[in-house]
């Protein structure tokens, strides 16, 4: 059945992460009628148990509800999209499937870092956006202050700001009304017979159907069993089923210009989907829509399995998550005290983060994350260019001409107090002011650049702290620029461990030599010989620490103790465990637990 495009209305939710936005869409499937009140569920558009469980929306999710308004049903197609900065590719994608946005701002926080970098995408996307205000049944909202300035922000009329309340339902009906008269209808492109386009802005893989895409329909319509080709990958597919989110796959008849929903391919092979591509008719193909810009990982890590004989399940397993998150990317590497493992490619810390939680949730393995660095360009003497991934093949610093990273502009927003106190804390952190404004009702705006290296030296939880919590950042990555680092290795009884590896500031490398090796002496076994843990760097060890052994003497032959008698006996055994030490310490090898790893890794930040 063909639908009247006019009646279609397509928009998504922008907003910094906790600003209610999950508990928005909640009230709107209720309110619309899509789920019955008696099988609503917290977050029902979350559908993963991580996302649930931390309360934050880690992938888009559709959904498709039916609003009736003077006396005509509207179809409103919402994109749910994820608010943490790390998952900033999500919602530009999701941007380029709608006409419309709501610009979700909490009453009781005001404006935020990453509601300016979403709302930049959206209208640098053309959408039209409707500022919303949620939370207003807090008892601390600020409800006046507030509009105030998203009304400075969008240069427009503080009485035009909505107010919701996701947790009441208050306003959710008036909000709706509005999404219908805002936002445009889809436009209808040119009338072509036997054929269309549709663009792909998500996907996941089932073991059964294969890749299902999610897409939205720019012309023509597409039904089962058609014949479709992949413009980019030119990979031709009969059509298994379409359907529409509600929020549950539902197959429909057809999917028509303008609508949102889903395709089932049957194609199993890896690689094949893709963000971005065009999805079109085999006989009468149409030329390929534009598409996405393929987004570059800023956060390196190498993960390995803790067992090596759970490296062909992580190996499957990475190639599985890239199904249905295709902003990380991974290569397979070796290292010689941890084995074989896969050198990954993520967004941010919290990308990072989330993606090896699903690894150790979904497919039960135990795993070794090495600590996240970023990619390095080096000059070295002789000319030649090396681009570094992972710090333990950062060259000697002889060997160096010159190193180049990657810097970030970066937002903070604040209140107004606490800039005095931020100054130092943003110094220390390498960074370079660039502009400060009065941003609303007693808070400020900086603008500023710094090293992306620094942004992962526990920045974030830093400022928190500076701030009391009354802060939030956006960023995003600039150019690359000269940079005054150096390799710092740490050496466990004379063996130096890749995976503790880092490259730090030079000025810096002192401090960060003794934090390290007093944080390893904190959390790793004792043995039962004494043994170093030594920072190198410069060609030279920075910091050492002495683990002392078990003392552990014995004054026993089998269940006879040595009492009594001459002291010479004694002491004659005691001999004779000291030269037994001193032999197992001469062929010393640590195993370092995968507890100690994870310590390392999650502390190693903290200076």
């Amino acid at each position: 059945m063909n639908r009247d495009i006019s009646l279609i209305r397509n928009f998504s939710i922008i907003a910094h992460i906790d600003h209610g936005k999950s508990t928005l869409a909640d009230r709107m499937l209720e309110v619309t009628g899509t789920i019955e009140k008696r099988k609503m569920k917290e977050q029902v558009l979350d559908s993963m148990e991580l996302e649930r469980e931390r309360g934050i929306t880690i992938k888009m999710q559709p959904v498709r509800m039916e609003q009736e308004y003077h006396g005509q049903k509207y179809i409103l197609n919402l994109i749910d999209t994820p608010g943490h900065i790390d998952f900033s590719y999500e919602v530009s994608r999701a941007l380029k499937a709608v006409e419309g946005s709501i610009l979700l701002v909490d009453a009781t926080q005001g404006v935020q870092a990453q509601t300016l970098t979403t709302l930049q995408m959206a209208k640098d996307s053309g959408l039209v956006i409707i500022p919303v205000l949620s939370k207003i049944d807090s008892p601390l909202a600020r409800v006046d202050e507030v509009k105030m300035e998203v009304a400075l922000l969008l240069d427009i009329n503080p009485d035009s700001v909505l107010t919701v309340s996701g947790k009441t339902g208050e306003g959710v009906s008036s909000l709706l009304e509005k999404i219908i008269e805002k936002i445009p209808a889809p436009k209808k492109g040119e009338k072509q017979e036997d054929t269309g386009c549709s663009l792909v802005f998500d996907f996941e893989y089932d073991n059964h159907r294969g890749v299902i895409v999610y897409i939205r329909v720019m012309e023509g319509s597409f039904k089962k069993g058609d014949q479709l080709i992949f413009a980019v990958s030119n990979e031709r597919f009969n059509s298994l089923e379409t359907g529409i989110f509600s929020p549950e796959e539902k197959p429909v008849e057809a999917l028509n210009a303008g609508e949102i929903g889903y395709i089932v391919t049957g194609i199993k092979k890896p690689g094949i989907a893709s963000v971005g591509d065009t999805i079109t008719f085999f006989k009468k193909p149409m030329k390929a829509l534009p598409g996405y810009q393929n987004p570059k990982p800023v956060v390196w890590a190498s993960v390995y399995p803790e067992s090596q004989d759970d490296f062909p399940l992580l190996k499957q397993a990475l190639a599985r998550l890239k199904l249905s998150d295709s902003s990380f990317s991974f290569e397979e590497e070796s290292s010689g005290s941890l084995g074989r493992g896969f050198r990954c490619g993520f967004l941010g810390m919290l990308h990072l983060e989330i993606i090896t939680e699903r690894l150790t949730r979904e497919f039960s393995l135990d795993l070794i994350v090495t600590i996240p660095s970023i990619t390095y360009k080096v000059l070295l003497k002789g000319g030649k260019e090396q681009i570094i991934y992972s710090p333990h093949l950062f060259p000697e610093d002889g060997l160096i001409v010159k190193v180049f990273e990657p810097w970030i502009n970066l937002k903070v927003i604040t209140s107004s107090e606490y800039i005095n106190p931020l100054m130092p804390f943003l110094y220390d952190h390498e960074a370079v002011i660039k502009e400060t404004n009065n941003f609303g009702d007693n808070r400020s705006s900086i603008d500023l650049e710094m090293p992306l290296r620094e942004l992962m030296r526990s920045f974030f939880d830093d400022l928190k702290s500076v701030t009391s919590g009354y802060s939030s950042i956006s960023y995003e990555i600039s150019d690359y620029k000269e940079a005054d680092v150096v390799r710092m290795d740490i050496a466990v009884a004379d063996e130096i461990i890749p995976a503790f590896s880092r490259v730090v500031s030079r000025r810096k490398v002192n401090e960060e030599a003794k934090a390290q090796v007093e944080k390893l002496k904190e959390v790793i076994p004792r043995q039962q010989f004494a043994f170093k843990i030594q920072a190198r760097a410069l060609g030279r060890i920075i910091s050492s620490e002495s683990v002392s052994a078990y003392r552990k003497d014995v004054l026993m032959h089998g269940s006879k103790v040595v009492g009594g008698g001459d002291v010479s006996r004694k002491k004659k055994l005691l001999e004779k465990q000291k030269k037994g030490k001193k032999r197992l310490q001469s062929n010393a090898k640590i195993n370092i637990s995968h507890d100690v790893f994870l310590k390392m890794i999650r502390g190693g930040n903290s200076k």
